[in-house]
């Protein structure tokens, strides 16, 4: 992922990847027209990391806006980069603009039909672009682009950035609390094939915050589905040359340079280039600049783990992608910012272009009617 560079990093979301402030959830707060949505829990342990909340955004596609972890010795610690709640609203009810593309600057934004960059023909007015799709034309927003004047305007990160959350309910789980909400995409928004619901499922508990999307084709002909998140995960230490990251992935995707950031096709072997994040304890950030996407996955334990290590502040979370439909991650990590953007994804980049991947399995499920797919992502802290 990368900011649209007319707004480069906004101060990157109103300032707050330099000093993440935590979402203090009120009763009559709402955001997309949907009040925001807390689940708790208190911590018990003395020796170790507990989750304590979450809170979502309903109105926004079900974008997870902050979590937080107790620490002992330490206290609460933000695990995302988020701004406060006043200053989510600000960017996501104010500054936002008609597609909801401040959706994913902040938190943890649910990316459906499609994670990443689809690429197609320009209309005329430069608002939307055609691609195809089994003989098929979809007509997405082209919402995207580089900041230099040779950059190709393009589709990104799916259209539920600013889709509502029907039937949201809050109960009761061992050890904690569960959001369960479904959107009826329907064809989103004209821009799809089919009809489509989501079933949106994030749980709280000591161990663990979970993240689960069913996407069920509830229409009357095949349609592809890719599903994705984008959680900006917080540095503590606030140093982040030192911070380390594990990511499974074999192969790393080559791109045409950093302000497209189009995959050319090409997939190399990581040994022996900065891409090379395969040991158990990752490898330091340094001042290395990614906006990768990585395929090849090593699977353990029927996980594909991401791990983020901040050694300075005894601080760990690990990503778990737990659907095998997972084909690919990508992390976003620019050396002038305090956080790193891991994205558990079904998909390659551009995953409809046949000049690019000539016939490869790009990723994308197909969905005939009356199927469904099933997304599914972990998290977990530690002390590393």
């Amino acid at each position: 992922m990368k900011l649209l560079p007319n707004i480069a990093a906004v101060a990157l979301l109103i300032g707050c990847a330099a000093a993440p402030g935590t979402i203090t959830a009120q009763a009559d707060t709402e955001i997309g027209g949907q009040k925001v949505v807390t689940i708790t829990r208190k911590a018990v342990s003395t020796t170790r990391p507990e989750f304590t909340s979450i809170t979502l955004a309903p109105g926004r596609g079900m974008e997870v806006l902050q979590i937080t972890a107790n620490f002992p010795g330490k206290g609460e610690v933000n695990v995302l980069a988020s701004p406060d709640l006043a200053g989510a609203k600000q960017m996501l009810d104010v500054k936002d603009d008609d597609f909801g593309d401040f959706g994913y600057r902040l938190g943890a934004a649910f990316l459906v039909p499609y994670p990443n960059r689809i690429r197609g023909t320009l209309s005329a007015d430069k608002k939307t672009l055609t691609t195809t799709w089994q003989g098929h034309t979809l007509t997405l927003p082209a919402n995207n682009s580089g900041k230099l004047p040779t950059a190709e305007k393009h589709a990104m990160h799916g259209l539920i950035l600013k889709a509502k959350t029907e039937d949201v309910k809050i109960s009761k789980i061992s050890g904690g609390e569960k959001v369960t909400g479904t959107i009826h995409a329907g064809n989103f928004g004209g821009h799809w094939l089919s009809s489509t619901d989501l079933d949106i499922t994030i749980t709280l508990t000591a161990d663990s915050v979970d993240a689960s999307i069913v996407a069920h084709n509830v229409g009357k002909e095949a349609e592809p589905i890719a599903i994705g998140w984008h959680p900006y995960f917080n540095l503590p230490s606030g140093d982040r040359t030192q911070v380390r990251i594990r990511i499974p992935g074999e192969n790393y995707a080559h791109v045409d340079n950093y302000d497209n950031v189009f995959p050319t096709g090409q997939l190399s072997p990581v040994g022996g280039t900065q891409y090379d994040l395969l040991a158990d304890n990752g490898a330091p950030l340094g001042k290395n600049f990614y906006d990768d996407n990585w395929s090849k996955i090593d699977w353990k334990d029927a996980a594909a783990t991401v791990k983020v290590i901040d050694p300075a502040a005894k601080y760990g979370v690990a990503i778990e992608g737990l659907s095998p439909e997972i084909k690919t991650i990508q992390m976003y990590a620019p050396p002038t910012q305090k956080f790193v953007a891991i994205e558990h994804q079904y998909n390659f980049a551009d995953p409809f272009n046949t000049k690019v991947w000539k016939g490869m399995d790009t990723g994308m499920v197909t969905l005939k009617p009356g199927a469904s797919t099933r997304w599914h992502v972990r998290l977990k802290v530690f002390v590393p």
